[in-house]
């Protein structure tokens, strides 16, 4: 099995599905939970050196911490309807209860930014034809953070995704920045799959995965993109961080053309 997909596994006692640490993803940057919250469970953290967004991806969440005590959330599933989003910074001690399915986003911070929920941005339409797609910013350059960088986009059935393929693997600005990024998945109906590549000019790196509802893929390095099957719409979150915060993009020469 390919070393860039991470899949769901079963709820730990406080929840946790999916968990990828700078050290089991062999990269310096981005952390990424999963957690499948209910009635019984309560999960706590604490954000020492990193800061942390906390996303709702269905369900409700309560953030709890000195910060203050939040509700969020509300969506019956991550279609239907914009993201509920939390920031808190370093050195904050946080309990998450609830009942549904909660992100948590993770990268290394100084300082950090102000404690505070996210409000929903508008929705941003990308690309056209058969590959436009939905974007809802959560945590983009709009918005203050030490090195997060959280998006979530929904691509129709039959539909190509994060198309032309991109890359951001090189320290360069302002041509292009280097960010690792993780890739977490939802299909509707749940039984789908979706594709995903990843590859580099070179060769070095090409791999291409079918995921499934609740696969997260990696993304160290290299191009990337996603297609979505015809009548299977699909649901990504986006978690990026590196030495510097910024978003900026080298798309594939030999597929640029598509916008033009």
């Amino acid at each position: 099995m390919t070393n860039l997909l991470v899949r769901p596994r079963d709820p730990a006692p406080d929840g946790t599905i999916v968990s990828v640490t700078p050290e089991s993803a062999a990269w310096g940057h981005v952390g990424f939970e999963v957690l499948a919250l209910d009635a019984g469970r309560t999960a706590r953290r604490a954000t020492e050196g990193k800061e942390l967004c906390v996303v709702v991806v269905d369900g409700i969440c309560r953030v709890s911490s000195e910060h203050g005590d939040w509700e969020l959330g509300g969506r019956t599933d991550p279609f239907s309807g914009p993201p509920a989003a939390a920031y808190l910074p370093p050195r904050t001690e946080v309990a998450l209860t609830g009942d549904g399915e909660v992100a948590l986003c993770w990268a290394p911070a100084d300082g950090g930014a102000p404690a505070r929920v996210l409000q929903p941005g508008a929705v941003e339409v990308r690309g056209r034809d058969s590959f436009e797609r939905r974007i809802h910013n959560i945590l983009m350059a709009d918005e203050a953070a030490d090195a997060l960088l959280v998006t979530e986009v929904l691509t129709p059935g039959g539909h190509w995704s994060s198309y032309p393929p991109h890359k951001h693997d090189r320290d360069a600005m302002p041509d292009e920045s280097f960010l690792e990024e993780t890739y977490y998945h939802r299909i509707v109906p749940a039984h789908g799959f979706g594709l995903q590549r990843v590859y580099t000019g070179d060769g070095s790196l090409d791999e291409s995965v079918a995921v499934r509802d609740r696969d997260t893929v990696l993304v160290p390095r290299g191009y990337h993109t996603v297609s979505a099957p015809p009548g299977y719409d699909l649901y990504y979150l986006n978690v990026m961080a590196g030495p510097k915060r910024a978003w900026a993009i080298a798309n594939d020469p030999d597929h640029d053309w598509m916008l033009r």
